[in-house]
Formats: C-alpha cells, structure tokens, sequence
C-alpha cells in the first residue's frame, strides 16, 4: 500500500508535455509505438509528442500501444521498468483527455492526497 513516502509504489500517468514536471520520478505514458531500435524505442505519447524509451532488459514489446512504467531521465527519455501491452485500438485522444484530468488541479488533490 502506498504511504506517502515510497515513490516506488506511486507513478502518475503523463503525456510528452508533463515529462518536464517528473525528471528523476516514476512515471506511466500510454503511447504507441513507432520505431524500434535496437534497446530503444520511439513512441508517440497520448499528446502527439515523440518520446525516447530505454527498454528494460527482456522487455516485452508485443502490442502497438503499450504503457511504459518508467523513470524519466529528462523531458524527452524515460528508462522503461516494466510494459504493460495494450492492445492494437487504443483511442490516443480519450487517454488524453484522461491524463489531463488527473493533473487539473481541480481534481489532482482528490485522487491523490
């Protein structure tokens, strides 16, 4: 259970524009994937925006749109920890729509305090 001081067992869900805020903190980004390369991946996050991902060591990268569960290494990495697939029809704009939501300071203290 999360107690308010382990980050470890806390990541908030971000586009390509919030990356910025988490430097250094756990993060998830739904995203699609676009290229391949090697032990790196580029995908475009829920807001358009391009990111750099550093796989995880035997990561699974099975589905077009995947979370990456990760730590941002700057505005425009993230070292990926663990991928959650899913699936081939995900609606970009929805799950945007979402994220900002959760960071609208209208609602962040109810869901996350």
């Amino acid at each position: 259970m999360f107690n308010g001081t382990d980050e470890k067992e806390f990541s908030t869900r971000v586009n390509s524009a919030r990356l910025a805020d988490y430097v250094s903190k756990h993060v998830r980004l739904p995203c699609k994937v676009l290229k391949m390369d090697g032990e790196r991946i580029t995908v475009e996050a829920s807001d358009g925006g391009q990111v750099t991902v550093n796989l995880a060591p035997n990561a699974d990268v099975l589905d077009t749109f995947i979370e990456v569960v990760g730590r941002v290494i700057n505005p425009t990495t993230v070292q990926m920890l663990a991928c959650v697939n899913l699936g081939s029809d995900l609606d970009l704009k929805l799950v945007n729509d979402t994220v900002e939501l959760i960071h609208d300071p209208r609602f962040y203290s109810k869901m996350f305090h």
